[in-house]
């Protein structure tokens, strides 16, 4: 009996222990999710602002002159010099290149020599033609022999004006061996260097005319219908934020790019010397808002579910909820919205990859509960 109560005590005390250390495990715990659930996690986050009642589009391109040529000889031949590089300066008159001339120096002199063979048989049918005319007008010959005489004579001058305009057309090709400037401008591009054989009308030189310079932009399908010939833009360059100018458009695309699917837009732009040739300028051109577009920054963009969603902070409960909106475009500056945003909206703007439904949340400038907590206690 006595071993049988030795056993049993010590099995009731083991109990009673185990039984006092899961309640101070239970009481922990429960105190660790007392604690859990004061924390609350500090946000960032934006106020929806009123939308404007218009929008700026804006796209950048480079600044060309309006007309750009490209010269080439016209005639054919290997090129034996070039005078120019691209960035120089031309006038009217100002040698390119030049091509050898020997072949067309020597059809101008073969030009020459039947001009003088042609002149030559010119004055022997004069003669004969005079001479003719006299026997006729003394009886000696028949009128037939005098209007054969006065045939040849006409076939003879008709023979010398063929030979000098093919005499002019030597000289011309000649002169076309060497091609020359005729108009003042910039040379932007080399396509043919000395030891290059040329066919007449291929491009040697692409050279950008002195006068009206322009901007090209390339604008996509969705906002093509903002442009319209006349339309005042404003352009800026990157090369100076004090260098602002008026612009208007002067001409837009009837087709798309094939491959980038943008039409071109032409910008005019007023004489400027500060406007140089290759700079890169910015169009912004103001359209009405048609539909009001919101914009959030781009970190605050999340996706649920395949959405595009954003966590709305509720301002009462100081909870998240996800929200559904409809992006419109991106921007340099974040995302712009056309639905599921109104205005006075509190947006997290950072941090979602942590947001959960029905989150706490700490906005700035808020204390939390459990700080509070400790501050009375104090």
């Amino acid at each position: 009996m006595i071993s049988l109560k030795t056993v049993k005590l010590p099995s009731v005390v083991t109990f009673a222990l185990l039984g006092a250390v899961s309640l101070a495990v239970s009481g922990c715990s429960e105190e660790k999710k007392a604690e859990t659930k004061e924390i609350l996690r500090p946000v960032k986050v934006v106020e929806i602002a009123k939308a404007g009642d218009t929008r700026v589009l804006d796209y950048s391109g480079a600044v060309k002159a309006r007309v750009e040529t490209n010269l080439g000889f016209r005639v054919a031949g290997k090129i034996t010099e070039r005078k120019v590089n691209i960035g120089d300066r031309l006038h009217p008159g100002d040698l390119i290149a030049r091509i050898d001339p020997t072949d067309y120096e020597l059809a101008a002199k073969t030009a020459e020599a039947n001009l003088a063979a042609a002149e030559k048989g010119v004055g022997t049918a004069d003669l004969a033609n005079k001479r003719a005319q006299q026997l006729f007008d003394k009886s000696v010959t028949a009128k037939s022999q005098m209007e054969q005489a006065s045939l040849s004579y006409d076939q003879a001058v008709s023979t010398r004006d063929a030979a000098v305009s093919s005499l002019d057309q030597a000289k011309n090709q000649v002169s076309y061996a060497e091609l020359k400037a005729d108009q003042s401008g910039i040379v932007t591009a080399i396509s043919a260097d000395a030891g290059a054989v040329v066919a007449a009308g291929t491009p040697v030189a692409s050279v950008a005319l002195d006068g009206e310079k322009e901007v090209l932009i390339a604008v996509p399908e969705n906002d093509i219908a903002e442009f319209k010939p006349g339309k005042t833009v404003k352009a800026s360059f990157w090369s100076s934020d004090k260098l602002v100018l008026d612009g208007k458009v002067r001409e837009v695309a009837g087709s798309a790019d094939a491959q980038s699917r943008t039409f071109a837009v032409r910008v005019s732009l007023p004489n400027d010397d500060r406007v140089l040739l290759g700079m890169t300028a910015t169009i912004e051109a103001n359209v009405s808002n048609a539909k009001t577009h919101v914009a959030i920054p781009l970190a605050a963009l999340a996706e649920k579910d395949g959405k595009k969603i954003v966590w709305v902070v509720d301002r009462d409960a100081a909870t998240v909820h996800a929200r559904d909106v409809t992006v419109v475009d991106f921007t340099g500056d974040g995302v712009n919205v056309s639905d599921g945003l109104n205005t006075g909206d509190l947006v997290v703007a950072a941090g979602t990859q942590f947001m959960t439904e029905n989150l706490k949340v700490k906005l700035p400038g808020q204390q939390s509960a459990s700080a509070e907590a400790t501050d009375v206690v104090r």
